[in-house]
């Protein structure tokens, strides 16, 4: 479906979206003139267009250093997902990366596009993080060798058990939460999380990722990235890729059930680590892309289309979550809402249905005892349109008039 096909669709999703262009402006205004800082920023808004839009938003400090820890991560993400790179020219880098941060002169050519050039012009993230509170750079540098140790451990294992896949995850991504925690403590006003709570915060932003890119990794050349555990593929077909195949389908949607259905297992310590934020910026660069994960799983949750294709959230609908997040009333509804979508798709037929339908009820549970969820405007899953079919069609008359009147003026001149 086109942008206008989509906004007729959806009108009541114009407002958001034109409010986040102008965000996306002023994100740009937003980026410090030295050309270290222009390089980091272009690049953050290149490699997680979403995240640099939450992110710009922090207090100018902590905005800085939220900035280059992302892209340090990236980096080393990079290096970790290049296959083309021998294992023994990977390992040493996954190790060792803590250290060339320190270094205006190192990089190391790999990765394709965006990530390629961040590769390439490593130097400039370097002369950024050099200039770092020196309480941010301990931090960065602490999380990014814990990272980077994680995952040289798992490069060259199978991720067999579900116990090893949450090992892995808070491995690779546990640093990634708790490194945020810290900043957002120290130079960021808020208390210092409890580790489990960060953990869980970033075990679930993980997961979410492994499961949605399981197509793009297990197509990875020259060789797969397998992240899914073998203790829950193993179950519906006799190797990972199998599941991809189109006579797989049906034990392939349930293996990806089940997958979500563990996800689900960390989004009660999700809304408890919301709930203590105190600064409204943070609790929006924390909550939303909380929101948009959810939304990515129960947009995959029991969908066939998954194994043909990438399944995002429509972005008109990601313009609301960033426009209308704003405070835990928000989450709750947002977090009722796809769970009574995801819950609507469960199969009772499906082997995980009932560990699923508990936890779906568990995490709606958690939601309407906060009283709350009449009280938050952020709506995610809406029974019927707010607009009916004549308002839609006037909609569209006038959508057609402004652009005849744009393409008039553009042959004019």
């Amino acid at each position: 479906m086109g942008i206008l096909g989509s906004i007729v669709k959806h009108p009541d999703e114009i407002i958001p979206l034109l409010k986040l262009k102008m965000a996306v402006k002023k994100a740009e205004n937003q980026i410090p003139p030295q050309p270290h800082w222009v390089f980091c920023y272009s690049m953050m808004a290149k490699v997680s267009t979403s995240f640099a839009l939450v992110m710009q938003q922090l207090d100018p400090q902590l905005r800085n250093a939220v900035c280059v820890f992302y892209l340090v991560l990236r980096a080393l993400d990079t290096v970790e997902d290049d296959m083309s790179i021998a294992m023994d020219v990977k390992l040493p880098i996954l190790r060792d990366f803590h250290q060339h941060i320190y270094d205006y002169e190192w990089h190391f050519p790999c990765g394709t596009e965006d990530c390629k050039v961040l590769m390439d012009e490593f130097h400039n993230v370097s002369t950024a993080f050099l200039e770092l509170d020196i309480s941010c750079q301990m931090v960065i540098e602490d999380m990014i060798k814990r990272a980077g140790e994680g995952m040289a451990e798992y490069i060259c294992k199978e991720v067999k058990t579900v116990d090893e896949y949450d090992e892995y995850c808070r491995y690779v991504a546990g640093p990634i939460g708790l490194g945020l925690s810290k900043l957002f403590h120290n130079p960021g006003p808020e208390d210092l999380a409890p580790e489990d709570l960060s953990n869980s915060m970033a075990l679930f932003l993980q997961k979410t990722n492994i499961i949605h890119d399981y197509l793009e990794d297990i197509n990875e050349i020259p060789k797969p990235r397998k992240f899914w555990p073998r203790e829950i593929w193993s179950k519906y077909v006799n190797q990972l890729e199998d599941l991809k195949c189109e006579e797989n389908l049906e034990k392939a949607v349930e293996c990806l059930n089940e997958m979500v259905t563990n996800s689900l297992s960390h989004v009660e310590d999700c809304l408890t680590y919301l709930s203590a934020l105190r600064d409204h910026a943070i609790f929006r660069a924390s909550a939303i892309p909380l929101i948009m994960s959810m939304g990515i799983l129960a947009l995959c949750y029991n969908n066939i289309q998954f194994f043909k294709g990438p399944v995002n959230m429509r972005r008109g609908l990601a313009a609301i979550v960033f426009d209308q997040t704003n405070t835990m009333p928000d989450v709750y509804g947002a977090f009722y809402d796809l769970m009574s979508m995801m819950k609507s798709k469960v199969d009772k037929k499906d082997p995980n249905a009932t560990e699923t339908l508990s936890k779906i009820e568990a995490i709606q549970t958690i939601c309407r005892d906060s009283g709350t969820l009449n009280t938050g405007k952020l709506n995610i899953v809406r029974t019927k349109s707010a607009y009916s079919p004549i308002m839609k069609m006037v909609f569209l008359i006038v959508l057609a008039i402004i652009f005849g009147r744009l393409s008039s003026n553009r042959h004019d001149a």
